[in-house]
């Protein structure tokens, strides 16, 4: 499959915010199903788009999915430290999995570290419940960082997100 990365146009984030979210769905990361809060935050790829770097996953016409890339922290970052940039909301359409847009998108954002003046490592975090994600962080080099997990909700102890990183 001949797949392209390049940045979303504006024309898409509505589309990759459904992609995304039906993703998350599909896949039961969301606790409250289409009444979970984090559902709108993951549909808007407007908000991510004006404060990082969405790129978008295609074939021909065929939108696969996205990634926002964050170069050094910023108001969508979760995790990044100085000279970190930072992945999140890496998405793949359900029907287009298992064809290596999720591994193109992860590759461009390696690539784009890599051009960032002082980045010296990306970092991500995932649910405990991504394991073929964690397959694919862990193939390109990405090591768990234990010590920096986290809970996004702190109120509710079983949403403890994994921590990676790879250093360039």
């Amino acid at each position: 499959m001949d797949i392209r990365i390049r940045p979303a146009d504006p024309a898409e984030y509505e589309a990759l915010g459904e992609i995304t979210a039906q993703a998350y769905l599909r896949d039961g990361l969301l606790d409250y199903g289409e009444g979970d809060e984090y559902l709108p935050v993951l549909k808007d790829v407007a908000a991510r788009a004006a404060a990082a770097t969405v790129l978008v996953a295609v074939t021909g016409e065929q939108l696969l999915g996205g990634v926002t890339f964050v170069p050094s922290g910023g108001p969508v970052a979760d995790i990044a430290r100085p000279g970190e940039a930072e992945i999140r909301a890496l998405a793949v359409a359900h029907e287009a999995r298992g064809r290596g847009a999720g591994e193109s998108l992860v590759r461009a954002c390696i690539d784009r570290a890599r051009d960032t003046e002082g980045c010296r490592a990306v970092v991500l975090s995932s649910q405990r419940s991504m394991h073929t994600a964690h397959r694919l962080y862990e193939r390109l080099g990405f090591v768990r960082t234990p010590e920096r997990d986290w809970n996004p909700v702190p109120h509710l102890d079983d949403i403890t997100l994994l921590t990676y990183e790879l250093t360039l």
